[in-house]
């Protein structure tokens, strides 16, 4: 395999298996699309596509929602996580730049 990004990620599962996996509705799915809490690529005909990762994600909503969690805190829950990964990752970055210039290895 190349260095593509991974199966979980590739959006192929159309909305029908979504449901069937989940147990969700349509409706619930395309709801969860609107609260800007998934987001599917669309086909050239506006089919959506979701991936496997987009299907454990739906399952964590839906918990959520069953829990009482309203769809705005998952919403800024998940846009907190994103800042935390991109700040972890910019740091990554830089400790790796540091290291190269400075010639800094592990051991």
């Amino acid at each position: 395999m190349g260095n593509d990004s991974s199966y979980k990620d590739k959006k192929v599962i159309t909305i029908g298996i979504v449901k069937e996996l989940t147990g969700l509705s349509e409706r619930q799915i395309r709801y969860y699309e609107e609260r800007k809490l998934i987001f599917p690529d669309r086909t050239q005909g506006g089919s959506r596509r979701y991936s496997f990762a987009d299907v454990e994600q739906l399952v964590e909503i839906a918990n959520k929602i069953e829990d009482g969690v309203q769809t705005y805190e998952i919403r800024q829950e998940m846009v907190r996580e994103k800042k935390r990964n991109d700040e972890a990752a910019h740091k990554k970055m830089i400790q790796g730049q540091l290291n190269a210039r400075f010639g800094v290895r592990k051991h």
